[in-house]
């Protein structure tokens, strides 16, 4: 995690939600607190994938210039999930409250309390900070059991404990109030869901060694270890894919696989001022059958003689190929799966994957305004009826009007589209 950034879970009325918090830190001579979100609320989401999603792919909130942000973008979903420290159960407080005001109970009540102190400061929640204000003992809690120890600490307690009963429903409804969760990205969404998937296939397998390996120990040991196992693997794995995916991140360009009825084939694709541009030129993308075999042409003939020999970084593409460095590979969100489609139309728009269709749905848009064929923005407008179809399914809106089946003719115009892709593609 960047060392200045922390992802944090906040128990609420919607249930346990995750966003990120900058503790204090100094710039320009003066200390600076904030959290995700802007100056009307606080960004928080059910699940940690949709955070990860979120900061992969979100351009201005509150964060965006913390001196450490520029790292929060490639963390792991493992990364961005908060640890055991930094989970605060703040509508869990008045049972927490009725307990009795032993060390563990006064620590996490001060944690808690800290925590929320933060949140009323940074987002202006006078409410909040006038409840908190009203009786000694939240302000006590940092100290220990001392306080509420004697008669004395014991009143203190007691009109702490109180106010919790009287009021912590305010402090409830006014975090509940800042809370909003913004919209995600599907495609980053789609991809950081599989991600966390995989890390809890891992904890899950971790458990089960961790429960070979010690039989005597109780759930809660066996979790946390299997956790921290799962944890430290996706990170050591995350540092290891870093390594040949910075490069193309350095100078711009995407290496991309598409999946057509004719088989796999591997390219490159960057964006110049949001054009897109592809290796290749005169409407002809030049594709590979292989990763390997991309990188032997760029270190030939593929120095020159397309439309990427425009971008500013091509040559530091065309030096590592030439000395046997290049690495080429496909990111998940980079790749085009095109087959298949057009049969899953005609089902029915629950039977195609969102993920799959918004995808190729961005190729076929991107290999058309290359080309300078408007054809694909025509077709996919939501004004046509395949346009409409496949907003449909790639942004759902209960009170849209659904589509109508049946849906063959979306589905031939859906094939068309595809074939006319597939007839731009120049096998090397």
């Amino acid at each position: 995690m960047a060392s200045d950034i922390v992802p944090i879970r906040l128990s609420l009325t919607e249930g346990d939600l995750v966003t990120l918090w900058a503790p204090r830190w100094r710039e320009d001579g003066e200390e600076w607190e904030a959290f995700l979100g802007d100056e009307d609320a606080l960004f928080a989401f059910p699940e940690v994938a949709q955070l990860a999603a979120y900061v992969r792919t979100a351009e201005e909130h509150d964060l965006t210039d913390h001196p450490a942000w520029s790292v929060v973008p490639d963390l792991s979903v493992a990364e961005l999930t908060p640890e055991e420290t930094q989970r605060y159960d703040i509508i869990g407080v008045p049972e927490l409250a009725a307990q009795d005001a032993d060390t563990w109970t006064i620590g996490e009540l001060a944690e808690i309390t800290e925590m929320i102190r933060s949140l009323a400061e940074v987002c202006g929640l006078e409410k909040v900070t006038e409840i908190l204000d009203s009786t000694p003992g939240f302000a006590l809690l940092n100290e220990g059991t001392l306080p509420f120890t004697g008669r004395e600490g014991a009143r203190l307690w007691a009109r702490m404990v109180e106010t919790i009963a009287e009021r912590w429903d305010e402090v409830i409804d006014t975090l509940d109030e800042l809370v909003t969760t913004p919209e995600v990205d599907a495609t980053a969404l789609a991809a950081a869901a599989a991600e966390a998937a995989a890390l809890a296939e891992r904890e899950a397998e971790q458990e089960v060694l961790a429960r070979a390996e010690h039989p005597d120990a109780d759930d809660a040991e066996i979790e946390t270890e299997a956790e921290e196992a799962a944890v430290a693997e996706q990170v050591a794995e995350d540092e290891a894919d870093d390594v040949p995916a910075g490069f193309w991140e350095e100078v711009g360009i995407d290496p991309i696989r598409i999946t057509t009825r004719d088989g796999e084939f591997v390219t490159l694709r960057c964006y110049f001022a949001e054009r897109p541009v592809f290796l290749g030129s005169d409407g002809k993308i030049d594709v590979f059958g292989s990763e390997r075999a991309l990188a032997r042409h760029l270190a030939g003939d593929g120095k020159d003689g397309h439309d990427l020999v425009a971008a500013s970084t091509w040559s530091q593409v065309v030096e590592k190929a030439e000395v046997g460095e290049l690495e080429v590979t496909v990111d998940e969100l980079n790749s085009y799966v095109l087959t298949g489609i057009d049969h899953d139309i005609v089902e029915g728009t629950l039977a195609v994957d969102p993920t799959q269709l918004e995808l190729a749905t961005e190729l076929l848009l991107d290999v058309g305004a290359w080309a300078d064929d408007d054809e694909p923005e025509q077709a996919l407008a939501e004004s046509e009826r395949l346009g409409w179809l496949v907003s449909f399914v790639v942004r759902p809106d209960p009170t849209r009007l659904a589509p109508s089946p049946p849906f063959d003719a979306e589905a031939a115009r859906w094939r068309e589209l595809v074939e006319d892709l597939g007839a731009r593609l120049r096998e090397h």
